[in-house]
């Protein structure tokens, strides 16, 4: 019996192309739990050195019970790889064009992360596409603690 795998068939879930989208699909990311360790990680990374985001005392004699993510820090759980997005659209992908974010609460060390990507449009152009996902995270608590838009240019299934 002949081994018919084939790697280039090996996907996570069915490819999908721009038209097979719709608006109103969400796509969530599995949550996440903020600890010390991300905060230290992320100063790292982006070399912020604000007393806000790691010194407990200064935070809390501003009135913060703990210290406050970073607004990129929170924007960075909304990144589509995280979730099942880019996996759908497969090599159509041709990059993420824009990003913008409100940060509407505070997030601290110990808030679990609720990310989620919901098409809000497609707008079709001559050979590609613009996908305009709203970017949501909530806590715990329920609280939208991030709501902002991503936009991703993606080609059109070719003309025949």
């Amino acid at each position: 019996m002949a081994d018919d795998f084939d790697p280039l068939q090996h996907r996570v879930v069915p490819l999908r192309r721009f038209e097979d989208l719709r608006t109103g699909e969400i796509f969530r990311s599995p949550s996440r739990t903020l600890t010390d360790a991300n905060f230290a990680a992320f100063q790292a990374v982006s070399l912020d050195n604000h007393p806000i985001h790691y010194d407990e005392e200064y935070c809390r004699r501003l009135g913060h019970p703990a210290p406050l993510a970073h607004g990129l820090q929170v924007l960075a759980f909304t990144a589509a790889g995280a979730g099942l997005f880019p996996h759908v659209i497969g090599e159509t992908l041709i990059g993420f064009v824009e990003v913008s974010a409100k940060f509407l609460k505070p997030v601290h060390p110990g808030d679990t992360l609720y990310p989620a990507l919901e098409i809000v449009a497609l707008i079709p152009q001559h050979t590609t596409g613009v996908v305009a996902m709203r970017a949501t995270v909530h806590n715990q608590h329920g609280d939208l603690v991030l709501d902002g838009v991503h936009k991703y240019l993606l080609r059109l299934k070719p003309a025949r």
